[in-house]
């Protein structure tokens, strides 16, 4: 079957942190208030058919965003209030909250702002905080701003409402959900309104805007979009006004986006004369956990809160949607491999700085240290291919020989004919010092010595290998004056799959922060652009070899019968979930329902499940190993260093996660 036939899998959205946000750009026609009425509605309807817990809507939609002088007419204003009313009426059936643009005559001033409404009640007004009067902008001819707006409640559209930029709004079907909203220029102000709504608590963000295009302007506006969400660790709504509006003097495309503290989860087309809608599920839970993971986003509400003592705080208005908790597919894609890139091109740059990363550190250490020479076990495999290749490039850097380098295989009752094959030529290829020491006949020696049956093929028999391998590496490299270079990597570590005081140890751990999958395709994209034909060849070969410690006897025919994949899952799983588990602060249940999402047909749910407890056993379990970490350079946004990223006792208790696994396999 194939993957893409493979029906999405369902789940209660919110129950897993999930809040559904949509953006409209509805077709609208300047000036004439009933059409666009209509046209929101009609917007309004499709996002909630789409499931979306907060629906936005562009800048003055109610009446166009250039209707010019206009905006002088009762006809106009009387018209937009009364399309208001029409939209209040049509939302007591909708489970969401909303939010629309409109001008509002006030105080004997007007106002551009946004009415803020759910199941039939007007939440709050927010004026615009910034008006823009320069270029194709004039909007101080006919608006005021936010600040003048005196009073704190307005009567409109037949309600008493809350009004002021000061206004969040809470969820309170969605715990943690509170929302912020600001108008089109104030996202582009030195300082924006949402800077401060985020640091009173909002995590959504909405932005009504009637941005315009000229060359260049989508990208622009994409990053100040992505950047703000980035900023106030929130997510970021932004609903563009449409093709529709007057071309007098400039064209508007109704641009809209989505996004999530950095990342943008999905945006509209431009210049459609139809009603266009994006939707995407922001991850509340996620980015809560940012805010309790960034100390300086609490350092930064401090002074906010001294603020506050001198001038009113920020009002919260609370929402109840009424949305029956439902299964329903994920509207966000979930990519299976979240430490590499999809985008050829923007892998090759990430692995390309992964490289000079990490032969950089290592160049600054041999520098710091003075050392002339590095040492490292080569057994043919992934890691020590490219903790071997990072040595090289550092050596370069530091103006070091790469004869200075000795790189030693170390055969042993596993050790197959390909592996040794291929460390033998990789190290001549680079013109490494090789140096080939057997270990079977010392590790034999040491089994008489400690009493253990040399066919009893258990853990002591397994480490025992690794650890004589570690001790000649050591040795070595006393011996010489070198440094020894561990190879042992990111998943490596997450998983303690590795020996204490064997590979776990070393003198600078250099793959460290790279986790298993992103190190396959550094190798490769290396082979490409940093080595010859020749050494491109063998590095193909180890790519293509099975992941094996080979510490079991090879079979008969020489084969490799010890696959790390077969005994503790794939990889792909294991890195996905200490993705999702570290950086994203998910627990079991959201991680399997991601995961089912990310992989479709590649592994059922019960291979998910199973390998997932596999990573929660051993995660807990082998802490005491991070602990005692050697160092290491940090290379990306998950890093398990006891010295930094991550803190966590060696004697934590698994259960509560074990415990959500156990419900997992008893329901579907």
């Amino acid at each position: 079957m194939q993957a893409n036939s493979i029906q999405p899998p369902k789940a209660d959205l919110h129950a897993l942190g999930f809040v559904r946000v949509g953006v409209a750009s509805p077709a609208v026609k300047v000036a004439d208030v009933p059409h666009n009425t209509d046209a929101c509605i009609q917007a309004l309807r499709a996002l909630a058919r789409a499931g979306a817990d907060i629906a936005l809507l562009p800048e003055l939609a109610l009446t166009a965003y250039t209707c010019g002088d206009l905006f002088y007419q009762d006809t106009l204003l009387s018209a937009a209030e009364a399309g208001l009313k029409k939209l209040l009426k049509t939302s007591a059936n909708l489970p969401m909250l909303a939010a629309v643009g409109l001008p509002v005559f006030a105080e004997g001033r007007l106002f551009n702002v946004a009415a803020v409404f759910s199941r039939g009640k007007l939440l709050g007004v927010v004026p615009k905080s910034f008006l823009p009067n320069a270029q194709e902008f004039y909007e101080q001819r006919w608006f005021s701003p936010a600040l003048k707006w005196r009073a704190p409640t307005v009567r409109l559209a037949g309600q008493e409402a809350p009004v002021g930029a000061d206004l969040l709004f809470a969820i309170e079907d969605l715990p943690h959900t509170v929302v912020g909203v600001e108008i089109c220029e104030d996202l582009w102000a030195v300082e924006p309104p949402s800077g401060k709504l985020a640091l009173a608590g909002a995590n959504v963000l909405l932005n009504l805007s009637a941005s315009n295009e000229v060359l260049g302007k989508p990208l622009y506006r994409a990053a100040l979009v992505t950047g703000q969400s980035a900023r106030c660790l929130a997510a970021y709504a932004y609903a563009n006004a449409g093709a529709g509006e007057s071309t007098t003097d400039v064209v508007y495309s109704g641009h809209s986006l989505i996004a999530e503290n950095g990342a943008v989860l999905t945006e509209t087309g431009r210049f459609s004369f139809g009603l266009e809608t994006a939707l995407a599920d922001v991850d509340i839970d996620f980015l809560n956990a940012e805010r309790r993971r960034h100390s300086s986003f609490a350092q930064a509400g401090a002074p906010a809160r001294k603020a506050a003592q001198k001038a009113p705080a920020y009002r919260t208005v609370v929402a109840k949607l009424g949305a029956v908790a439902k299964k329903r597919a994920l509207a966000r894609r979930v990519d299976p491999a979240p430490f590499v890139p999809a985008d050829e091109a923007t892998r090759a740059a990430h692995c390309d700085e992964v490289f000079a990363l990490q032969s950089s550190a290592l160049a600054v250490r041999l520098r710091h240290t003075k050392t002339k020479g590095l040492v490292v076990g080569l057994s043919g495999g992934l890691d020590s291919t490219l903790a071997l290749l990072v040595a090289v490039r550092a050596l370069d850097a530091a103006g070091i020989a790469h004869a200075n380098l000795t790189a030693i295989t170390m055969p042993g009752f596993g050790t197959t004919a390909r592996t040794k094959n291929n460390a033998q030529a990789l190290a001549e290829a680079l013109g490494v010092t090789l140096r080939v020491i057997p270990i079977a006949a010392s590790v034999l020696q040491h089994f008489k010595d400690i009493g253990h049956d040399k066919d009893t093929h258990d853990t002591t028999y397994e480490n025992a290998q690794a650890r004589e391998r570690t001790q000649i590496l050591m040795d070595v490299a006393n011996k010489e004056g070198k440094l020894c270079l561990g190879t042992g990597d990111l998943s490596e570590a997450a998983l303690g799959w590795c020996t204490f005081n064997g590979d776990h140890m070393s003198m600078y751990h250099v793959n460290a922060g790279v986790p298993k999958t992103l190190i396959q395709h550094v190798i490769r994209w290396a082979a490409r652009h940093r080595f010859d034909e020749k050494t491109r060849a063998i590095l193909q070969d180890v790519l293509d070899t099975p992941i094996t410690p080979e510490l079991l006897p090879a079979g008969a025919d020489g084969a490799i019968v010890q696959e790390t994949e077969a005994i503790i899952g794939p990889y792909a799983l294991h890195d996905f979930f200490l993705f999702y588990a570290v950086r994203r602060a998910a627990g079991p249940a959201k991680i399997l329902f991601l995961a089912q999402n990310a992989f479709g047909a590649q592994f059922p749910r019960a291979k998910i499940l199973d390998t997932l407890e596999i990573f929660c056993r051993r995660f807990f379990m082998h802490q005491f190993k991070r602990s005692a970490m050697p160092d290491a350079p940090k290379i990306g946004s998950v890093a398990l260093s006891p010295r930094g990223d991550w803190r966590m006792p060696s004697d934590a208790s698994p259960t509560l996660w074990l415990s959500q696994i156990a419900q997992l396999r008893k329901s579907r």
